[in-house]
């Protein structure tokens, strides 16, 4: 965020609203009524669900005997856009609402019983320190357009967690799809994600690749730029 002018234009407003709650640094919850609302748990498992703040916990726990009395809460968010250290990391995006008990379910990793909690918002602030500081409300409608679905927060974190977690897979498909072997295939990381092209960035025996992939067509949907972009890392480097 900057002092740029355009900022105060609605849409852009909500989509730097979103991309800070799609890729935070921190997080920090505020629940009326409950004094430790991370009391038992180590993570409240936030996720930005369509523009709704979402939180997963074991039945019984604080935040879930909260949101069935629909408590109100206060959200705050800070930025984990751009590199560390970066003036991006210095906004902070405030929400406040009322929690509901969404469903309950079973947690893929461990099959424990877990209640799916959201935070139904009234109201959404983005600030970023600055001469002068800017706090700019954010309008909930905009906030919440579909629009915003792949924003620049998801885009980066979709980058960081394939990266970190899918590291395996990315250095078969380079392989595989550059006839390397596997074992001369040293690291691979994705990065500039975007809704129509990514980069590919690897290192084997000959050195450090880089090349990017320009998807068939633009991804309009989250589903969709997953189904492209495992479609390209094994078409588009051949």
């Amino acid at each position: 965020m900057t002092a740029d002018p355009t900022v105060h234009d609605p849409m852009t407003l909500a989509a730097a609203a979103r991309s800070v709650l799609a890729c935070p640094s921190s997080v920090h919850l505020v629940v009326d009524g409950v004094a430790d609302v991370l009391a038992g748990t180590d993570d409240l498992g936030m996720q930005d669900l369509a523009g709704t703040p979402t939180f997963s916990c074991v039945p019984g726990a604080d935040l879930g005997r909260a949101a069935a009395r629909r408590a109100g809460a206060l959200l705050t968010v800070e930025s984990g856009l751009g590199r560390p250290g970066s003036p991006e990391r210095a906004a902070t995006l405030t929400l406040a609402g009322t929690l509901r008990t969404e469903k309950r379910e079973d947690c893929d990793c461990c099959g424990e019983a877990r209640d799916v909690v959201t935070l139904r918002l009234t109201f959404a602030l983005l600030a970023h320190p600055g001469r002068p500081e800017q706090q700019l409300r954010v309008p909930l409608e905009q906030f919440r357009s579909p629009a915003h679905r792949l924003n620049r927060g998801y885009l980066q974190r979709s980058v960081e967690h394939a990266n970190l977690c899918h590291q395996e897979e990315l250095r078969r498909a380079v392989a595989t799809t550059t006839g390397t072997r596997l074992s001369q295939v040293v690291g691979v990381s994705l990065a500039d994600l975007r809704p129509d092209r990514v980069e590919v960035q690897w290192v084997d025996l000959d050195g450090a690749h880089t090349r990017t992939l320009a998807f068939r067509r633009a991804a309009g949907s989250t589903a969709e730029l997953g189904e492209l972009l495992r479609r390209e890392l094994h078409a588009g480097l051949c």
